[in-house]
This record gives structure tokens, sequence and C-alpha cells, in this order.
């Protein structure tokens, strides 16, 4: 079944997590099970839902066809929790709170605005760093700018729709053009510049970037220096 979605809901989705979303964002790229948990109504976080897996779409050819699609679950209960454990990537959202002890059933646990993980290699993904600021700042200018432009009165709900996925998406597009041009070069070195370029930190980034690398099959060489003291 199709999902119909409010109008505003991504604009919803904004304000409630903030620049939480560059989080939820990683996560999402990296085909993690994400599980979101409000009390009732449910209504609601099943936009979260949708607006989460719209955080991921990628729009060029030829990419991770091993990569396994994130499905989303508008709603789950403990019935469904045989059929959680055979899923490797969705996001999902419930009101029953007896889903945060069972940690085998997701890699990340939103609790409103609260995003965490029981992994420890993927702990880095949850600061927030310079290059995530810089990505929340130009997409409220954005957002700005669509608004200021709107005729008085005139519904632009759907605009912003238009607008958040496809930023999202340029900046997927951007991230994978990267590095599928690195993995078909001589050296197959992926450098600060290159993190830079995809408009990622090279330290705050790094972990991610080496996820990311793993989960897509992508061959290059991460050669961003990690220093233990700064």
């Amino acid at each position: 079944l199709q999902i119909t979605h409010p109008a505003g809901c991504m604009s919803q989705f904004i304000k409630f997590f903030g620049e939480q979303i560059l989080v939820l964002w990683k996560f999402a790229l990296l085909r993690k099970r994400i599980l979101i948990f409000s009390p009732p109504p449910v209504g609601v976080v099943c936009y979260r839902v949708y607006c989460c897996c719209c955080l991921a779409n990628v729009s060029l050819p030829g990419l991770g066809g091993t990569v396994p699609e994130s499905k989303p679950f508008f709603y789950v209960n403990v019935a469904d929790i045989e059929m959680l454990e055979t899923e490797v990537s969705y996001v999902a959202c419930t009101t029953e709170k007896i889903f945060e002890e069972k940690r085998d059933l997701y890699d990340v646990y939103v609790d409103n605005q609260n995003v965490k993980t029981h992994h420890e290699h993927l702990q880095p993904l949850l600061k927030i760093n310079t290059a995530d600021r810089e990505k929340y700042r130009r997409l409220n200018d954005q957002r700005q700018m669509l608004m200021y432009s709107q005729e008085v009165g005139e519904d632009c709900s759907s605009c912003e729709e238009d607008l958040f996925i496809l930023f999202f998406m340029e900046q997927n597009n951007r991230i994978f053009q990267t590095l599928m041009e690195v993995s078909a070069s001589q050296d197959k070195t992926l450098t600060a510049d290159h993190a830079r370029g995809m408009g990622l930190d090279p330290q705050g980034d790094r972990s991610f970037l080496m996820d990311l690398l793993e989960v897509y099959g992508i061959d290059v060489m991460l050669v961003i220096d990690n220093p233990c003291c700064t």
C-alpha cells in the first residue's frame, strides 16, 4: 500500500529533528535497520518513516546492485518480531517500548529526537560535525528562498517536499559519483580533498566513508589521516 502523506510532513520532519537529520541520513545511506519509537498515536511517526527513506535516494545508474533496499514498515508490533529478524535493512516505527530491549532487531533506535545505536563502530556517526552543520544550513537557506519566492497564499508544501528530496539526492549522487570516479582511476586513492568535494568532513566523516565503501563494495583506498591526538 502506498502511504499518503500530509502536506508539510517534510517541513515537520526537519523542524522535529533539526541537525539530527544528518545523522539519520548517514544511517539511511548505510542501509542500517532503523527503528523509530513514539507513543500513540502512530500516524505522525509513519510520516517520519517515509521522510527517513527519502534521505537515501540515489539516481545514479548501476550503483549498489547488491546493496539491500531499505524497506519502509509503517508500523510494527511484537507480532512482527519474527519478520524483522529476517530483514537486513529497514526503517520502521512502533509504539511498543519493549522493542528497545530487543537489540538484535535494530541497528539504530530513535526515541523522539534521541538517535542512538548500541553498535560501538557506529557511535562516531552520532556526532554532528562541521560539514553536517553546513549541509543543514544550506538546506534551511534553500527552504527560506523557496518560501520567499512563493506568492502569498500559494500552497508550496509539495514544492518543499521536492526540494527536500532533491537536496539529499544531489548530495548522495555527488558522493557516489566521486567514489566511482576514484575507483576507476589508476591509483584508486581517496583523499581529504575528495571528502571535502563530496561535502563531507575528512576527519568527522572518516568512519562513515569507510562503512560506505564496505556496504557498497567500492574499491578505493582511503588515505585520510586519523590523528590520535587533536
